[in-house]
């Protein structure tokens, strides 16, 4: 007669399948394929979402007009509206796309918050696909803006001496440097406590720098202190090789610096962002 003997933790362990950790062990391909999708997701968010654009669509129209036609006549000499135009243009450019970038915590932040980001770890995705695509689906935003104050720009009589070619490399430029600075913003959102102190706190730094760059007044107006200043501001060299750009076509240092220090954020801010979300997630 077979004694049946019941089998022992080893045996019931080695017969247990094996139950996958979820995002990990994920390959470079597929984590570039989460990655895309999740951008995708984010541009549905936009077309579900159209108020979202409101940041992109109403700001640049407001902004060029208001300050076009307030500043225009001080500032624009015997040109009037339209010989401030070339100095405004541009900032107005970069201003726009730059602060748009501030969207990419403020999201996250809210996504975190409402439990988004739990339920994507469920998925058999790649943990950083959320952050990459975020990332990814905002450089639409910064499209979008720039079309937008470009074109009003023009509108309003704005006749860029750079060409195509140099508004196209200025376009590109913008985009790429707010890509760069966007990455400051994940860091603050995925660490911030709430979507309001991460947009406050975003806010307070932006504006300042962005005022004093030089894009709506030239900067040899400003203080000596001020100038100095300057010289470590980064959207004051992105304002400079803009209009040199779109007004002459002219290819200088800025924008060897303002390469230099994209790169520079997204090599500091980049792992610190990934870090901190990473543990979250």
């Amino acid at each position: 007669m077979t004694t049946l003997t019941a089998p022992t933790a080893t045996a019931r362990h080695a017969a247990r399948p094996a139950i996958p950790e979820v995002g990990n062990h994920i390959g470079l391909r597929q984590t570039v394929a989460n990655s895309l999708t999740m951008a995708y997701r984010g541009i549905l968010k936009i077309k579900h979402n159209p108020e979202q654009l409101f940041d992109v669509t109403i700001q640049p129209i407001l902004f060029t007009a208001l300050f076009a036609y307030i500043f225009g006549g001080a500032l624009g000499g015997g040109g009037g509206v339209k010989g401030y135009l070339p100095l405004l243009i541009p900032g107005i450019l970069v201003q726009t796309v730059v602060l748009t970038s501030v969207v990419t915590g403020t999201q996250l932040r809210e996504d975190m918050d409402k439990g988004v980001f739990d339920r994507f770890k469920s998925l058999p995705i790649a943990r950083i696909s959320a952050l990459a695509g975020a990332l990814i689906a905002d450089m639409v935003r910064y499209g979008l803006a720039t079309v937008l104050t470009i074109t009003v720009g023009i509108i309003l009589g704005y006749r860029p001496a750079g060409g195509v070619a140099g508004v196209v490399v200025a376009a590109l430029l913008v985009i790429v440097c707010s890509f760069a600075v966007s990455w400051i913003w994940a860091l603050v959102g995925v660490t911030g406590k709430s979507a309001a102190t991460v947009q406050g706190i975003s806010m307070m730094i932006m504006f300042p720098l962005t005022f004093v760059s030089g894009a709506f007044v030239s900067v040899g107006t400003m203080p000596g202190w001020l100038q100095g200043f300057n010289k470590i501001n980064p959207i004051y060299y992105m304002v400079n090789a803009c209009r040199e750009l779109m007004n002459q076509n002219l290819y200088s240092a800025n924008i060897a610096w303002c390469l230099i220090g994209s790169a520079g954020i997204i090599v500091i801010f980049a792992p610190l962002a990934i870090r901190a979300y990473m543990r979250r997630a």
